[in-house]
């Protein structure tokens, strides 16, 4: 006979171990406690899905900070070609982008949902939106629905319910206390992938928030990485922010203070740019001047003036040097609703090496809400299918014990 298995969170590591468990026979039941399930996953593939990422295999399981070894085995159960493989079995052929991402080619996330949906439907799966869950009652789950509390039992229990990132598709971290109440170990949610707060003036921050920084290297702990990022009201965020961000929080919450060092002309050395810096006619102003021998725009040039406001009298191989490696300060991470994950979570020493909770037999963890991070690029979704499928395993296994 089947065994009932209770999945809580329609997101992509739910939605995975759904899929892995119906496979295997079990009753599967999703409940939700939005409309429709998906929502986050949908919203990152508004501008295009990146569903992994295609670098060296060796490099690829190395950037989950320091969840790397926990994860290790885990991330074998779904690779990245193996994601590939899934999503063209669905319908979706991808391809591999300029920086290695991997992105579905009608560059949407909709007709991948969909498929999949459909999918669990002909798999038996039973998905029940509008139930948000509020906890045991002894062995049983309660919800509260449109028609008021429900109840709910399973054999086995999965929970996905994912960080606190963007609450309003449905991961608001209600279930912290909950699990809390359940001595399970939480280690305290952070913004993760996130711009930051910065010193910026009033004038600063009213001429160019909302404007590009193209082409600049950033550097701190995390190493060095190229890109571009984006000014936003009183700070910075965009990709080559969150490459760093952990790092740059990281430093905050220990030392009270970080900063991110910029190379504003990557192509140029700084020999060269103080060669090109003496050309240029003195009597000339000093934007003029940055902006014939450096080729900055004035966005470059109104952050070297932010970050150092006697830079119109350095001398030129000084000037130089801070346009080759300009400090940014950075002061606080901005809101943990707006990030694009979270760290922190379920501790891993909270649950078995089959993702089941020690301190409750029989109810399974899986995807953001554990306690693991990476950075942006198709990691973070490959992690979380992942931790989907080997959470299913754990509960197969529960279920169905192996005759040893």
């Amino acid at each position: 006979m089947s065994k009932s298995v209770a999945i809580i969170g329609g997101g992509p590591a739910g939605l995975m171990a759904a899929e892995h468990l119906a496979g295997k026979g079990h009753a599967v039941t999703v409940y939700d406690a939005m409309p429709t399930v998906g929502r986050k996953f949908l919203l990152a593939g508004k501008s295009g899905l990146n569903i992994t990422h295609a670098e060296d295999y060796a490099r690829f399981v190395t950037r989950f900070g320091a969840a790397n070894d926990r994860l290790r085995a885990i991330l074998d159960l779904m690779t990245p070609e193996a994601i590939r493989v899934w999503a063209a079995d669905l319908g979706t052929e991808t391809f591999i982008g300029s920086s290695g991402r991997v992105f579905p080619k009608v560059m949407k996330a909709s007709p991948l949902l969909r498929a999949w949906l459909k999918r669990l439907e002909g798999m038996g799966v039973t998905i029940l939106t509008r139930h948000r869950w509020t906890g045991f009652d002894g062995e049983a789950l309660t919800f509260e629905t449109v028609e008021g509390q429900k109840h709910a039992t399973a054999d086995a229990t999965l929970l996905a319910l994912g960080g606190a990132s963007w609450p309003k598709l449905g991961s608001d971290a209600a279930w912290v206390p909950l699990l809390e109440a359940e001595a399970v170990d939480i280690t305290p949610l952070r913004p993760a992938n996130c711009g930051f707060y910065c010193d910026f003036s009033e004038s600063f921050d009213t001429r160019f928030s909302g404007l590009p920084v193209k082409s600049v290297k950033a550097t701190s702990a995390a190493g060095t990485t190229q890109g571009e990022f984006v000014i936003s009201k009183g700070g910075i965020e965009g990709s080559l922010i969150y490459a760093h961000s952990a790092s740059l929080r990281d430093a905050l919450d220990r030392d009270g203070h970080a900063e991110l060092v910029l190379d504003l002309t990557p192509g140029r050395t700084t020999e060269k740019l103080t060669t090109d810096l003496a050309r240029q006619d003195r009597k000339a102003s000093f934007s003029t001047r940055l902006k014939k021998a450096a080729n900055l725009d004035g966005v470059k040039i109104a952050l070297i003036r932010e970050a150092t406001p006697e830079a119109n009298r350095l001398d030129l191989t000084e000037l130089a040097k801070r346009i080759k490696a300009l400090p940014l300060a950075v002061k606080r991470p901005r809101p943990i609703a707006e990030a694009i994950s979270t760290a922190g979570g379920v501790s891993l020493n909270a649950i078995d090496a089959h993702f089941m909770l020690t301190s409750r037999p029989g109810t399974f963890v899986a995807g953001e809400m554990l306690d693991w991070e990476a950075p942006t690029g198709g990691y973070l979704l490959t992690a979380c299918f992942a931790t989907g499928i080997a959470a299913a395993d754990g509960i197969h296994r529960w279920l169905e014990p192996p005759n040893d």
